[in-house]
Order: C-alpha cells, then sequence, then structure tokens
C-alpha cells in the first residue's frame, strides 16, 4: 500500500499522545507523559516530512530548524509567571496556520478546477465511480493534495470547501481571540470587560455574516465572501475576548486551548490528514471538559462562557468597610511559632515573586517544629490551570499536603493561621456576599474562617482582577506587605 509507513507512523503518534494527555493526571507521572509527547511528535513531523505530498526539501528543512531554535529560545527564556500568555501566544500561531492552511487550500481547487477547465473536462466529476479517461489524465497530473482534489466528485468537493471554510472561521476567531487573550495576560491590553456599542449584537451579526459568506462561497463566489467570512472570524475572536474580564483568563486560555483543536481537525478533514483530526479531536475535547470543569468550579455557565458572556457585574457592588492592617516579618513569625496548624494559599504573586522555593523551605521548618502544614489551591488560581501545583512541584513541596478547594475547604475553621500568597479572587468572601460582584456565586477558599489571616502582598491595590477584596479589611486579617519571596525569607530568618 502506497505510503503504508506513513498511516503506520500516524497510529503510533495518536497512542502516545493519548498515553502523553492521560499521564498529565498526576505530577508523578507528567514527566514521562511529556517524553511521550515529544516523541508523538517527532514521529509525526518525520512521517509527514516523507508523507503524502512531500517535497521542497531543501525549505521544509530550513522551516523546520527555524521553528525548533525558536522554541529553544522560548523554552530557556520564559519564565514560569509567562506560561500563561506563553501558551495563549502558541493558540494564536495553530489559528493562523488553519487560516493559511485552509486559504492554501482554496487556491489549491481553484489550481485544479483551471487545469481541468484547460483540458476541457468537467470539475467537479458530477458522480461517483471512476473519472474519465480525460479526467484521470488530468488529476494523475497532480500531487499531494491537488491529487486529492481532482479525483473527488461534486458533493466532495462542497464538502471539503465547507471543511476549509469551517476550518478558516474557527482558525481566525482562535487567533485574534488569543492574541487579546495574551495581551491582557501580559498586561498590555485593558483587562476590564469591554464591549463596543452593540455588545453581543454585533457578535451574532458577524456570526450570521459569516454563515451567508459560507453559503455564498459554495454557491460559487470564489474568494471573495471566504475574504470576508475571515475578517468577520477575526472581529468576533477580538471582540469575544475583550468583553471577558481579566478574573476569567484562565478559562479562556482554556477554551481557546480547545478552539485551536478543532481547527486543527477542521483542516486535518480538508488535507485528508488523519493524523491532524485525531489531535485536533483530542486537544478540542480535552479543552472543553477543562474548561466545563473551571466554569463548575467558577459557578459560570459554560455556554456563557463559549459566547463571551460574562465578566462584568451586575450593579453596584456593596461598599467595603473598616481598614486594613499592616503587619512585620515578627508578628507573623510570633503568630506561626504558637500556631499547630498551618494553611498556605499560593497564587500569582507567589510565581511573580518566584517565592516557591523559599515557601518550600518554610513549609520545612514548620513541619520539623511538628506543626499540621498543608496547601490549598483553588482550581483557577494563578492564570493557568495546575499553574501553583507545577510551581510547588518545582519546589519539591510534597504531593500530600497539597489538596484541592473541595478537600480542604471544610478545615479553614479549624486553623490557626493561614497564610495568603499573592491571592486576590479565590480567597474573596464578596463571591459568596455580594451578589453584584463579578465573581459572585464563585466557589473560594473561606480562608477568613481560620483564626488569623496573614496576607502575603506587594501593596494595597486590588490587583490583577480590580476587584476589591473585603477579606483584606476583616479584624482577624493582616497584610503582610512586600514582596512575597524577601516577605518569606523574613520569616525564616525569624523562625
Amino acid at each position: 500500500m502506497e505510503y503504508g509507513f506513513t498511516t503506520a507512523a500516524y497510529v503510533v503518534a495518536a497512542v502516545l499522545f493519548i498515553l502523553s494527555l492521560g499521564g498529565l493526571k498526576d505530577q508523578e507521572s507528567a514527566k514521562r507523559a511529556i517524553w511521550y509527547g515529544v516523541i508523538g511528535m517527532a514521529i509525526a513531523v518525520l512521517a509527514t516530512f516523507f508523507g503524502p505530498g512531500s517535497g521542497l526539501w531543501l525549505l521544509s528543512l530550513i522551516l523546520i530548524a527555524g521553528g525548533a531554535a525558536i522554541g529553544m529560545v522560548l523554552a530557556k527564556r520564559v519564565q514560569m509567571t509567562q506560561m500563561p500568555e506563553l501558551v495563549a501566544a502558541m493558540h494564536s500561531l495553530v489559528g493562523l496556520a488553519a487560516v493559511f492552511v485552509g486559504l492554501n487550500a482554496h487556491i489549491e481547487i481553484g489550481r485544479v478546477a483551471a487545469a481541468f477547465a484547460e483540458a476541457g473536462v468537467a470539475f467537479p466529476q458530477p458522480t461517483y465511480g471512476p473519472l474519465g479517461d480525460a479526467a484521470q489524465a488530468v488529476a494523475d497530473g497532480f500531487r499531494g493534495f491537488a491529487e486529492i482534489v481532482a479525483k473527488k466528485t461534486a458533493v466532495e468537493v462542497n464538502i471539503l470547501r465547507v471543511e476549509l471554510a469551517l476550518g478558516i472561521w474557527i482558525g481566525a476567531v482562535t487567533f485574534t481571540g488569543s492574541v487579546i487573550a495574551y495581551g491582557k495576560l501580559a498586561g498590555r491590553v485593558n483587562t476590564a470587560a469591554t464591549k463596543l456599542p452593540g455588545g453581543h449584537m454585533l457578535n451574532a451579526g458577524a456570526a450570521a455574516l459569516s454563515l451567508l459568506c459560507l453559503f455564498w462561497y459554495l454557491g460559487g463566489g470564489g474568494f471573495f465572501p471566504l475574504l470576508i467570512l475571515t475578517v468577520a472570524a477575526l472581529f468576533i475572536g477580538y471582540h469575544l475576548i475583550m468583553g471577558i474580564g481579566g478574573a476569567d483568563m484562565p478559562v479562556v486560555v482554556s477554551m481557546l486551548n480547545s478552539y485551536s483543536g478543532w481547527a486543527a481537525a477542521a483542516i486535518g478533514f480538508s488535507l485528508g490528514n488523519d493524523l491532524l483530526i485525531v489531535v485536533g479531536a483530542l486537544v478540542g475535547s480535552s479543552g472543553a471538559i477543562l474548561s466545563y470543569i473551571m466554569c463548575k468550579a467558577m459557578n459560570r455557565n459554560f455556554v456563557s462562557v463559549i459566547l463571551g458572556g460574562f465578566g462584568g457585574a451586575g450593579g453596584p457592588q456593596q461598599e467595603v468597610e473598616g481598614e486594613m492592617v499592616a503587619i512585620q516579618a515578627d508578628g507573623v513569625a510570633d503568630a506561626l511559632k504558637e500556631a499547630d496548624s498551618v494553611i498556605i494559599v499560593p497564587g500569582y504573586g507567589m510565581a511573580v515573586a518566584q517565592a516557591q522555593q523559599a515557601v518550600s523551605e518554610l513549609t520545612t521548618k514548620l513541619r520539623d517544629q511538628g506543626k499540621n502544614v498543608r496547601f490549598a489551591i483553588h482550581p483557577v488560581a494563578g492564570r493557568l490551570p495546575g499553574h501553583m501545583n507545577v510551581l510547588l512541584a518545582e519546589a519539591k513541596v510534597p504531593y500530600d499536603i497539597v489538596l484541592e478547594m473541595d478537600e480542604i475547604n471544610e478545615d479553614f475553621k479549624d486553623t490557626d493561621v493561614v497564610i495568603v500568597i499573592g491571592s486576590n479572587d479565590i480567597v474573596n468572601p464578596a463571591a459568596n456576599d455580594d451578589p453584584n460582584s463579578p465573581i459572585a456565586g464563585m466557589p473560594v477558599l473561606h480562608v477568613w474562617e481560620a483564626n488569623q489571616v496573614f496576607v502575603s502582598k506587594r501593596g494595597s491595590g486590588t490587583g490583577y482582577s480590580g476587584i476589591e477584596n473585603p477579606l483584606f479589611f476583616k479584624e482577624n486579617t493582616r497584610m503582610f506587605y512586600g514582596d512575597a519571596k524577601e516577605s518569606v525569607n523574613a520569616l525564616l530568618q525569624k523562625l
């Protein structure tokens, strides 16, 4: 069988990708799972390199080497704190690739149609069955994707056009949406939920225009309706993500991951590439499942996330009463010396300060003194799912004392000291008490139920999401101002 090696290699690569996803379920198997993914991708690239439509060897090698070099440089330069925006940037590239591949597929269809017209043969063939001699001769003059197109019937060509249009549309939405998500995560775009006048009606109008352009394109409209469809999708991606607040960016990144997968799957159908279909479906479904899990953790409606329908408050928020009371390292150290149970709640501020090693040392010292020390991890702590777990694993914090919100939330009321390091929304009681808060209804860590709460924070501002936190004003809360790493190191000296 021609290209049988490529097909077999694709099957092996697909199995490795599935094993890779399955192995990411816990920290112990994650390293092995990453190697499964690396090996699977290497096999997939090599199989494609020598598979159907292969050629332009020198250009292909230059592009592969260039991509590898860029990836290596990024891997060395990007800090853990920048991983969320890096992931968003990678999603944008997947979306852009889907757009380019779809447009190129349209050009290839036109090239095949021109060759058939020049030979005086109908294209596409109207019925199923073997091609006529003249049509077969024209089809045999092509290779790769064009050869596949040349042998399709009229129905199959229209299905191909639907697939490439869908791939372009999803890819364009993913591209601009991911660019805006990157900007919000990197602090280069306003993190507040922002919509143009007309709000969701603009998105609905752009979607309706895209559908009209699809029918126009299928009716023989050529490149122009495809171009309008692409522009409309680019606008939808931009406007959807601009309408979502910074507090919800972890869900957005996960959802864009799903979009990128579906874009790849759609283009896989267009190209007849089974591996691209499988991988796209894996990424799309896993991203959607993760987004659903995160929506439940944040008490968000899954459909609203997809439509960009959340992120703003429903009315005026409750006024916060009281004042923030600061404390120095001596006071925190004294409380820790007296405490029997301690819970540490890490957040993005810990990642920014790269304080995980210092926090690990603090944990070891407290446990050596016989204290019960545990970590409470909210499902959306940081700006990427699993962000805090990775940081703590990197710092060699034992897995068995790192607990999820549902496992530890009931224990706060029996805890002597809680140390919050760089967290805001995930410990905000307004989620329970203020129906007009942007995070109303979101399950949060009930740290205020502990005997004493110390919040390690750079300053008295509202932080990334811009939402005021009544926790900071409560009587049993003290603000431990300063860089998280320096503050924890100061505690180590006092202990």
